[in-house]
């Protein structure tokens, strides 16, 4: 698959345009593997779910979102049901009012439109011609991005490791910070500071973090909330709910329509 991928990228990559875009199809379950790519990706998915993991950290990425990943990041991609990509390869540039970090940001109607259409364009589109035009206006709508909580930093500390591992894992684990750092050996104002410093998140924001990014997982395969509420450590639907919609502003019942 990653032989294959890197092949398929290398126009896209070798277009002396700044613009580039490509539609690729993947069934369930398919991983790309690592790789990395010398331009920077707007990666989105007109179907399906995309976890894509990389050593900073992890990211979901459902169907009204995109994920702009910087050049050179090696990253993986996992599906999640039938996932359609149709993603832009962007020289850095060409673009320099968009992110200098990966992150996912709001996919509007016009921009997802915009997206489709830029995949039917040729990588030698002609200077001046409509699309051309259709690509500068695809940047332009990514100038009012959104950036959006959809990222789980990964630390550097083994300790923490350890502990995150667990913590995605088993996501229902109601072990408190003070437990964890007593299994780590240090305070749990430590443990805190440890958090701080390696994720920029206390202890319980990335706790919560990982459950929200695991519930969404679960619901992109179209599973009960009140299942995904209990397992990823919510006492209740309710609470779940409240949770979720303070995130993300809007119900889980609503976040795939």
């Amino acid at each position: 698959m990653l032989d294959e991928l890197v092949r398929r990228h290398l126009d896209y990559h070798a277009t002396p345009r700044p613009i580039a875009a490509m539609e690729i199809d993947y069934p369930n379950g398919t991983s790309t593997g690592l790789h990395a790519h010398p331009r920077d990706q707007l990666l989105h998915a007109i179907t399906g779910v995309m976890i894509v993991r990389s050593a900073a950290g992890s990211w979901v990425v459902p169907p009204n979102r995109a994920l702009w990943l910087v050049a050179d990041l090696e990253h993986e991609v996992q599906m999640c049901g039938e996932v359609k990509i149709r993603t832009l390869f962007v020289d850095p540039d060409a673009a320099p009012h968009l992110p200098r970090a990966s992150c996912v940001i709001a996919v509007s109607p016009l921009l997802r439109e915009l997206i489709v259409a830029a995949v039917a364009v040729q990588t030698e589109y002609a200077k001046g011609s409509r699309d051309e035009r259709l690509l500068r206006l695809l940047l332009d709508e990514l100038r009012e991005f959104d950036v959006l909580p959809l990222h789980l930093p990964a630390p550097h500390d083994l300790r923490l490791r350890t502990i995150c591992q667990a913590l995605t894992s088993t996501p229902d684990d109601i072990a408190t910070a003070q437990q964890w750092a007593d299994r780590i050996g240090v305070t749990a104002k430590t443990l805190h500071r440890l958090f701080s410093k390696e994720t920029g998140m206390t202890f319980g924001q990335w706790r919560q973090q990982a459950r929200l990014l695991f519930a969404l997982q679960r619901l992109a395969r179209g599973e009960k909330i009140i299942d995904v509420a209990l397992d990823s450590g919510y006492a209740s639907q309710s609470a779940f709910t409240a949770m979720f919609r303070k995130h993300f502003g809007m119900p889980p019942s609503a976040f795939y329509r």
